[in-house]
């Protein structure tokens, strides 16, 4: 079995989002190649094809048209009403195993907490909810023996600070240092929230099936040893307790050469965000992982920038397993 995540950087194919043909030109091989079993992505655009048509993930349609992924259970996560995709970064998993459940979660476990921004022209008068971006997309498959493959795809907030009253001008300029710091710090609110409601998803499932085969994988917009990452992976060097070890997640991707290990490329730097964390069981029947980042663009200072490069500034990771049936 092969697992995948991808972060596809905004497809869409609304008129204005670029070429759309270049889009499916290059990523439709990158897709090929990865031979995912079941494929986690994110930035999935959608948009109503009529005026009065439901929204569909059109561009995903497109570009998996003719191939392996075309005719693969899919799973999409949806807006807040919870009635219809968003307009943009949605989440997808694509699996040819079959779906037996599929939620999502999205302060259905960690309420919004509550903030009276400082900065904020005018101040509000009372506390104001800050609320996750996106939700987390829970997947159960049919991995066949009796097994249940728990599949958690998540794309957390970036580190880019967040918007605020009166802070910014026309042109997308912070108005105040003081101004951009507290939308920075309300970002990683943000953005540690969701990794506890990810982590607390994991401890709802271990409860229920103590030896669960658990990936929880996507654009977690953090290093390895950052904040949300080792929320999610719940390490002993944090908790300092032997006894939680079995309710560790494992990074799979720490079998690739270090030289290798980077899913995009920040203003020279090569950095992974993007990961598949394991469940001990699951470990048990990894083989190897890979990332595809040969043609990696620095996604800042990149030429293509400048038109709208049908490239996405994220590299896929893919990660292989052997299951056996359960006894």
């Amino acid at each position: 079995m092969r697992l995948a995540t991808f972060n596809l950087e905004n497809l869409d194919d609304r008129p204005g989002a670029g070429d759309f043909a270049d889009r499916v030109r290059v990523l439709a091989p990158q897709l090929q190649r990865l031979r995912a079993d079941v494929l986690c992505l994110q930035e999935i655009n959608a948009h109503a094809l009529t005026k009065h048509g439901p929204r569909e993930v059109s561009a995903l349609d497109r570009l998996v048209a003719g191939s392996d992924y075309e005719h693969r259970h899919r799973v999409v996560s949806l807006s807040r009403g919870g009635v219809r995709p968003a307009d943009r970064h949605n989440l997808v998993v694509l699996s040819r195993l079959p779906v037996l459940e599929h939620s999502q979660v999205w302060h259905d476990l960690v309420p919004p907490p509550s903030y009276r921004p400082v900065t904020a022209q005018p101040r509000p008068d009372l506390p104001e909810a800050v609320e996750w971006d996106r939700p987390i997309l829970h997947v159960v498959l049919d991995a066949g023996g009796g097994q249940r493959l728990h599949v958690v795809n998540v794309h957390l907030r970036a580190p880019r600070a967040a918007w605020l009253p009166g802070q910014k001008d026309g042109h997308g300029r912070w108005n105040s240092i003081g101004g951009w710091a507290e939308g920075f710090f309300l970002a990683d609110i943000k953005r540690a929230g969701q990794a506890l409601e990810a982590r607390l998803l994991v401890e709802r499932i271990l409860d229920s099936e103590p030896d669960a085969l658990i990936a929880v994988l996507g654009d977690f917009n953090a290093g390895d040893h950052e904040a949300p990452v080792r929320t999610i992976r719940g390490d002993e060097d944090d908790t300092g307790n032997g006894h939680l070890g079995p309710r560790v997640l494992v990074p799979v991707e720490r079998s690739i050469p270090e030289s290798q290990r980077f899913s995009v490329i920040h203003r020279g730097r090569r950095i992974l965000l993007d990961h598949i964390l394991v469940s001990r069981l699951l470990l048990g029947s990894f083989r190897a992982a890979e990332l595809h980042n040969e043609t990696l663009g620095d996604e800042l200072i990149s030429p293509a920038l400048v038109w709208a490069s049908p490239e996405s500034y994220h590299a896929p990771l893919v990660a292989e397993f052997s299951l056996r049936p359960s006894r």
